[in-house]
């Protein structure tokens, strides 16, 4: 099996690292990346729509996100109706999937190296997108930025949210783990 570099990185640079930052007794200690949830809420494309126009909507966004992802992506409904949403029960309104293993890893490399330095006005990513417990939440404006999808064959532009989830106790680890793997973090 071939080591991708965010692995090797990870193994060679980070482990060692950490250990040495937060006295970790043993590597199995250190924090890592469990998942990457990726996920689109499209309720304001769907609503007022005909049902026939709001699944075609929905199945192109399905399909778009799965194809940045390489991996299927369910759909999501809505849990309650909200009138002032135009949004009724059971409603599709979102897509989402959850990386693991592998794909995560690819995933990964192609956010930090490709799609973030894409993005329009990237400066960085702000350190409080971090939360308590060392979770990365990220909003990307348009998913057009992934290479994935040729921007003049788009029909919907949405945005998207990926969630980086750790297995980190403190925020202060999460931020290191993620500076460490070339997240890059505003200081």
């Amino acid at each position: 099996m071939t080591m991708t570099p965010l692995l090797e990185k990870y193994k060679k640079e980070a482990i060692p690292a950490m250990m040495k930052k937060f006295g970790y007794k043993t590597p199995m200690a250190v924090p890592k990346v469990t998942k990457v949830v990726v996920n689109s809420g499209f309720g304001r494309l769907v609503t007022g729509r005909t049902n026939d126009e709001q699944r075609k909507t929905a199945d192109l966004i399905v399909e778009d996100i799965s194809l940045l992802c390489g991996q299927h992506a369910v759909k999501t409904t809505a849990k309650k109706a909200i009138a002032s949403f135009k949004t009724r029960e059971g409603m599709v309104i979102g897509a989402m999937t959850t990386l693991r293993g592998k794909k995560m890893i690819g995933f990964l490399e192609k956010f930090i190296h490709v799609v973030l330095p894409r993005t329009r006005d990237f400066k960085g990513i702000d350190p409080k997108a971090v939360d308590n417990s060392g979770n990365l939440t990220i909003a990307i404006k348009e998913h057009i930025a992934f290479p994935e999808i040729l921007p003049e064959k788009a029909r919907n532009i949405f945005g998207l949210e990926v969630t980086i989830v750790t297995s980190a106790k403190k925020r202060e680890e999460g931020l290191e783990l993620l500076r460490l793997l070339g997240f890059p973090l505003k200081i």
